[in-house]
């Protein structure tokens, strides 16, 4: 479903301007040029509403995070939630407003250390697998810009898009360092930060899929 436009987006993201990534540049700089203190690079992309990013900030503050949204109404809440949060937790979250098949704009390569693909569309339309986060052509501009050994951790409530992912990384020749068909009955969930779209499906009893995969 269609998110209704955010009445004064654009404003409203303006006021978030300390925290968001405004343009790529060319070429691409080191992300580390974005926060005062050098640490590992997380990127998620498709951020939704920030839960995720803003709970992984706070755990983890000795990375630095940042946020990828390609739908700006999306984005401007997500933006909003971590200026809420940006008192309590380190400055070690950023976000950006793009699109993945755009991501070697945004970084250089072997910039990134771990990626995270959090419940992105399914696409399950037959045709539509190249719009799939998780197609080998996303694959390979993942490899570009994660550092040599850098990991995907993919979380999904579709397991349709989950063998579908497995098939590709196998086709692309990437390791599966760990997988499960219910995340939270695993011995990952307690370290697990749930998104918005998670908490709903935890909440009517949706197995959640995930795999590790290291490029």
């Amino acid at each position: 479903m269609r998110m209704r436009r955010k009445k004064h987006g654009a404003e409203r993201i303006a006021a978030c301007a300390e925290i968001l990534i405004e343009q790529p540049q060319i070429p691409a700089i080191s992300p580390q040029s974005y926060f005062s203190k050098e640490q590992p690079i997380h990127l998620e992309i498709g951020c939704g509403k920030g839960d995720f990013a803003v709970g992984m900030a706070a755990k983890y503050p000795d990375c630095n995070w940042i946020a990828m949204e390609r739908v700006s109404d999306v984005a401007c809440l997500a933006l909003e939630k971590a200026m809420i949060a940006k008192d309590t937790r380190p400055d070690n979250l950023r976000f950006l407003i793009g699109d993945a098949r755009n991501v070697a704009e945004w970084f250089p390569t072997h910039s990134v250390d771990c990626l995270y693909l959090n419940f992105s569309d399914p696409w399950p339309k037959k045709g539509y697998a190249k719009r799939r986060l998780t197609h080998k052509d996303f694959l390979e501009l993942y490899r570009n810009v994660l550092t040599p050994g850098g990991m995907l951790k993919l979380k999904t409530d579709n397991e349709g898009l989950f063998d579908f992912s497995l098939e590709q990384f196998e086709l692309c020749g990437l390791t599966v360092e760990w997988q499960t068909r219910d995340l939270h009955a695993s011995e990952k969930n307690a370290d697990n930060i749930m998104t918005e779209y998670e908490r709903n499906f935890s909440e009517k009893g949706q197995v959640i899929y995930s795999a590790w995969v290291r490029f």
